[in-house]
């Protein structure tokens, strides 16, 4: 007997042992927040998960191309016997490499000691292997200007050459070849693949001059046209903005759901209801409201009061209503929503800013002529006027809308449980496909239902927002690694969509995220769609999006703010919000 006990002490002695040397190693592994280049990169090292003055970390002793033409590479280029079109290209293929061997991972480090104005020196470790020795035997790292393998070098140059690749200026938005002494001039440029170039670019006359007939132009083909962004369906209409063609916010309400908000308010007759996470001042809707106003309209505004320091700016607003109700700073009231006479509502995932009423941000947004709906949103409305937000309101008698051949049933969050009981059967019941672009997922039982899908045969597709691919929360790791394909968006502005299509026939859209927050705490309102035309026009936007996305991002991530997220170096947004804007951020540096 005691020898058994003995046995027993040792064995939880062992367990304890093992447990706290797995905890010692992983308190210290750091997180890589960015790759700057590919011998450069951010460490988050006091695990705050943002980059802090002292978390830059250079690799010793190691030489690699990056695809930053603002760094000069001649010395390099010349030491290897190469043209400094091959230096991009080979740039462009090591910059890929280290995002896709470092970025978002849990490391080790090991200092040397070194350090300079700009950056501590250290070796960089995962799972005991060398990131160093790494990149030096794939052929794209060097010392003293020599290739550490020339075989691997030369394979290497040989792949990097087939690259078609071109610069992007984004301030004069003109695209130029690689060699253009323009191009590589240009403060704000970026090199991406042909590809991918924006519709509305133009090429540089000086480097795509038709020699033959000289003139200063080039016809390139496109090979993903615009796609229609507003469908009407009788007494419905859907709104889609493109943010891979709108790379800055602005106020000029030129986007077709902008219009459509200033038309209904310049209808209204008698009331408006609007529900919004927050407001920044777009002349034409503040015009059109107070122009209500002066007319006898109604004007009651729900909002959510822990905005104030991002939305300073919906004081204009509030201004103009006649009764105003905010929620407790505890959970968000996260609602997009306005209803005119009671007759009318326009509901979906975009904010009333600049970077949704412009079409910066991708949202999908339903206008609905019922006064059907506009009973049911004016019921849940009346709720939060009245003070009740989150679990103290009741349920809301909520009733699927037959208009024409849609079926449309509105749902609140969180009375609904509207991922569990309401998404979930949908996406257990698919049979061909499930496509998501969407802001954000973290939903453990989504998760897992998607991946159930998979498995069993559906196609599944999710783009998720560059923003949110990091974090303990956040599933991209997980979904990809279960084999479903997750493309990463490398815009300026926001897949801020929260939607999902299913086999032609429903679409799923609203302001909620596709959390355990949205779904359980947050006010928030959803929309199930029940129509095949509509489903197959969202299907072939999200399949415009895909194609506008390099596939190098079903693998890998991009920064939200950075020299490969179009446009987002100079379109005055603050885009993965550390406090930096533009050339103040390390990745447009």
């Amino acid at each position: 007997m005691q020898s058994d006990k003995i046995i027993i002490i040792i064995l939880i002695l062992g367990i304890f042992s093992a447990f706290t040397g797995f905890e010692l190693c992983r308190k210290s592994e750091k997180t890589i927040l960015n790759v700057i280049e590919p011998s450069i990169v951010e460490v988050d090292m006091n695990g705050n998960k943002i980059f802090d003055d002292g978390e830059t970390v250079c690799v010793p002793n190691v030489q690699a191309f990056t695809a930053n033409i603002a760094k000069n590479q001649s010395d390099l280029a010349k030491a290897l016997n190469i043209s400094l079109e091959d230096s991009l290209k080979l740039g462009y293929l090591t910059d890929e490499f280290a995002e896709g061997i470092l970025s978002n991972k849990n490391v080790k480090l090991k200092f040397t000691g070194e350090k300079d104005q700009n950056c501590k020196y250290a070796d960089i470790y995962l799972y005991k292997e060398s990131y160093r020795e790494k990149l030096l035997n794939s052929g794209l790292g060097f010392v003293n200007g020599k290739p550490f393998s020339d075989l691997n070098f030369k394979k290497k140059l040989a792949k990097a050459r087939k690259y078609n690749l071109v610069i992007l200026n984004h301030k004069s938005n003109k695209f130029h070849t690689l060699d253009c002494k323009y191009g590589i001039i240009a403060h704000d440029a970026v090199i991406i693949p042909k590809k991918q170039i924006p519709e509305d670019a133009k090429p540089c006359n000086f480097c795509h001059i038709d020699k033959k007939s000289h003139k200063g132009s080039v016809k390139i083909e496109r090979t993903v046209p615009n796609y229609p962004l507003l469908i009407s369906n009788g007494s419905v209409k859907m709104f889609l903005t493109d943010h891979t063609t709108q790379l800055k916010p602005d106020r000029n309400c030129n986007s077709p759901a902008c219009k459509e908000i200033v038309n209904r308010i310049n209808s209204a007759q008698n009331s408006i209801d609007i529900a919004l996470y927050g407001y920044d001042n777009i002349q034409a809707v503040t015009n059109a409201l107070n122009n209500a106003k002066k007319r006898g309209v109604k004007v009651r505004v729900v909002y959510d009061i822990s905005t104030k320091s991002y939305y300073p700016e919906t004081s204009y607003i509030l201004k103009l209503a006649d009764n105003i109700s905010g929620d407790s700073p505890k959970f968000l009231m996260h609602n997009k929503f306005m209803i005119f006479d009671n007759k009318s509502v326009i509901t979906g995932s975009m904010n009333f800013s600049s970077t949704g009423f412009s079409g910066f941000n991708t949202n999908c947004i339903f206008f609905i002529n019922s006064q059907q709906a506009a009973e049911i949103y004016t019921e849940e409305f009346n709720q939060m006027m009245n003070g009740k937000f989150s679990s103290l309101k009741s349920n809301n008698n909520h009733r699927s809308i037959m208009l024409g051949k849609t079926i449309l049933t509105p749902l609140f969050s969180p009375k609904d449980k509207i991922i569990t009981n309401n998404i979930i059967p949908l996406v257990e019941t698919s049979k061909k496909y499930i496509y998501i672009p969407a802001f954000i997922i973290t939903h453990d039982g989504l998760t897992n239902s998607l991946i159930r899908a998979k498995q069993r045969g559906v196609d599944v597709k999710i783009i998720l927002d560059a923003t949110n691919t990091s974090g303990k929360r956040n599933k991209l790791k997980v979904l990809r690694t279960s084999g479903i394909p997750v493309k990463v968006e490398n815009y300026a502005g926001k897949v801020h969509s929260k939607s999902i299509i299913i086999d032609d026939k429903y679409i799923i859209a609203g302001s909620m995220n596709f959390s355990n927050s949205g779904e359980n705490k947050n006010d928030e309102n959803v929309l199930i769609v029940e129509d095949e035309r509509l489903a197959r026009h969202y299907k072939g936007f999200f399949e415009y999006l895909w194609k506008k996305i390099p596939d190098k991002y079903l693998k890998q991530g991009v920064r939200a703010e950075g020299k490969y997220s179009i446009g987002s170096c100079t379109d005055g947004v603050d885009n993965n919000f550390d406090g930096k804007i533009d050339s103040e951020d390390a990745g447009c540096r």
